[in-house]
């Protein structure tokens, strides 16, 4: 499979961007690696003329197509495979891998998954419930005397690899199709109401465990059909505790 018919499955997402020319900067370094789909999430007010002049008459077409989302969940919930960047780290914001990890990763999915290339606002970056939605988080290793990218410059690192990845022809065979990020978030959300359900779950910080959750399943690569088994399996298991509960008060 070609680069251009692999690439036609990533987009980049840009969450809360601030500035109308970062916008245009993204355009042009995303369509000068063969992707060509840009989400604007949470952002409507974006002056057309500044995001032109950054991304010159060339990248004109991604803006034309921009898709404006007004929530993040509603924007991911049709991608199979979601990488998160961020450059603050901490335990709950990874486990971090390399922007050339990733690539190859996404390389191996993009065939036959769509992927998105979640950003965040340029003043804070992804918070730990919106990393809470990617598959993987990439972090970008820089100098420490001076950690901090533009927001253009990120995209272009990551694309870059990604173009690389994909040009290697290394893809492999043709991946599963991964169920999509909404369907794991409906999974997500019942097993978050059974686990409180029983008690597992502390009440005062239920992401707590529910973050490990996510990332088991983020490395078992659920398809559909497993997410609807699992789902089945929560469902009666709700059952049988209501059950099992009406019985104990009678």
């Amino acid at each position: 499979m070609s680069v251009e018919n692999q690439t036609k499955n990533i987009s980049v997402v840009l969450y809360r961007p601030k500035y109308a020319g970062n916008v245009g900067s993204v355009a042009r370094a995303a369509k000068n690696m063969g992707i060509t789909e840009l989400v604007v999430v949470g952002t409507t007010d974006l002056d057309r003329e500044a995001m032109e002049q950054r991304s010159t008459h060339l990248a004109a077409d991604v803006l034309d197509r921009i898709q404006y989302v007004p929530s993040l969940q509603e924007a991911l919930g049709r991608f199979n495979y979601i990488v998160g960047t961020t450059a603050r780290l901490g335990r709950a914001r990874g486990p971090f891998v390399s922007p050339r990890a990733a690539a190859g990763k996404i390389a191996g999915l993009a065939g036959n998954n769509r992927v998105a290339l979640l950003f965040g606002p340029e003043d804070t970056g992804l918070a730990n419930d919106e990393l809470a939605l990617c598959q993987c988080v990439v972090t970008i290793p820089t100098s420490r005397a001076f950690t901090s990218l533009n927001l253009s410059q990120a995209a272009m690192i990551l694309c870059y690899e990604v173009f690389v990845a994909l040009s290697s022809g290394q893809t492999g065979a043709a991946p599963p199709k991964l169920a999509l990020a909404s369907e794991l978030e409906g999974l997500y959300d019942q097993i978050r109401e059974l686990l409180s359900r029983i008690g597992f779950l502390n009440v005062q910080n239920p992401e707590y465990w529910m973050l490990d959750i996510r990332r088991f399943f983020a490395r078992a690569g659920l398809l559909s059909r497993e997410v609807k088994i699992l789902r089945g399996i929560c469902r009666q298991i709700g059952r049988a505790s209501c059950r099992e509960r009406v019985s104990s008060v009678v």
